[in-house]
């Protein structure tokens, strides 16, 4: 039986584990400090269990994240049926030297390993330090518009 809405094995679902290998960024939701809702796209490494996104120290997403941690993350496509992988957790960040090793993988992931490098060396002459976002999830859901549909349209 497949797993319900909200859980942490949907992260294995053959439609995660689609979204999640694409080189689809994701959109990551955050309060900001005045209570307004943003969302930027991000490049992002996933580990297994933690979503991992790697940002210069100046951005402005990393104060607010610091007041508020909880997020939302989701990865969808453009292609009939849409397939969405949805995300809802908690932010914790850490500060460390030079480029931040997940953003290296997902480079590569987004430019290939030729111009993922090449990226990834451009940005180490910018920057000293990163910022490491690592998104711990709490709530997973899917939609395919096959077998899951939002809610909305389900008796």
């Amino acid at each position: 039986m497949p797993s319900s809405q909200g859980s942490l094995d949907l992260l294995q679902d053959p439609v995660a584990q689609e979204l999640l290998r694409s080189a689809i960024p994701a959109r990551l939701a955050y309060v900001w400090p005045d209570g307004s809702p943003r969302v930027v796209p991000v490049w992002y490494h996933f580990n297994g269990r933690e979503f991992v996104v790697g940002t210069p120290p100046k951005a402005p997403k990393l104060k607010a994240l610091a007041k508020n941690p909880k997020v939302a993350l989701t990865i969808d496509d453009n292609t009939f049926p849409h397939k969405v992988l949805m995300v809802r957790g908690s932010a914790a960040l850490e500060t460390v030297e030079g480029v931040v090793p997940e953003y290296a993988l997902a480079a590569t992931r987004y430019f290939g390993e030729v111009e993922g490098r090449k990226w990834v060396e451009q940005v180490s002459g910018m920057l000293t330090h990163m910022v490491r976002i690592i998104i711990r999830p709490e709530w997973v859901g899917i939609l395919d518009f096959q077998t899951r549909f939002p809610s909305a349209l389900v008796s």
